[in-house]
Formats: C-alpha cells, structure tokens, sequence
C-alpha cells in the first residue's frame, strides 16, 4: 500500500471506530481503533522507508517517532491504541473507556497526519 492508501484506512478506520462504540459493539470499535492507529504508523513508516511489516516494528516507528519529535505523548498514546487491541480479544473495557482510548487514539492520528503532510 501507499503512503495516501494507509492514511486514508486510518481515518476510514477511525470513524468505524465511532460508529461500533455508537451502536454499542465495543470489541468492534476497539478493533478499529487500533487499527486506525497501525494504519498512520504505517503510513509514516511507509514515508520514511522504515520496516512496518510486523507487529513489533509499530513499536520500533513509536520509539523513533518519539525521538524524532521529543514528544513522549506518542507512546502514551499507542498503549491506549493497545489496550484497545488486547479489548478486541478480552471484552474487558466498559464503554466509557473504549471512547477515552478512542480519543487518544485520534488525538495520535492529530499528531502523526500533519506529519505526512510536510514532504
């Protein structure tokens, strides 16, 4: 996929995300979540020529990410993208908590797409 084609399932993922936590499928929308958020790591990574084929090159594009940026929010803001994940497998989350992840998680996608915009 493209830079553009993963940025653009991020964002379509993000507003699945919503619309699973509005009709009440929580393991949906934390799914979604979490996949709005691989998405624009991807697309970053794609950008920069980083590896992101594995799970644990998500981690490795966070951690360059937050030195890159200095920003250690970015990290912060993948773990609630986790803890979605792991609620997809575990329904543990209340709904309350799946829209506090979810904003986190568009407060990350705030912080990556311009990023995608500057080359």
């Amino acid at each position: 996929m493209t830079t553009q084609q993963y940025r653009q399932a991020s964002e379509h993922f993000m507003a699945q995300a919503r619309q699973e936590l509005a009709d009440g499928d929580l393991p949906q929308a934390s799914e979604k979540g979490w996949g709005a958020a691989v998405q624009v790591l991807k697309a970053v990574a794609e950008q920069r020529g980083w590896e992101h084929s594995q799970h644990r090159h998500h981690l490795i594009t966070v951690s360059r990410l937050r030195s890159e940026t200095g920003d250690g929010d970015i990290r912060r803001l993948f773990r609630a993208a986790s803890d979605l994940h792991e609620n997809f497998y575990e329904n543990t989350m209340q709904a309350f908590e799946v829209a506090e992840s979810l904003d986190d998680v568009e407060t990350l996608l705030g912080k990556l797409l311009p990023r995608l915009d500057q080359t």
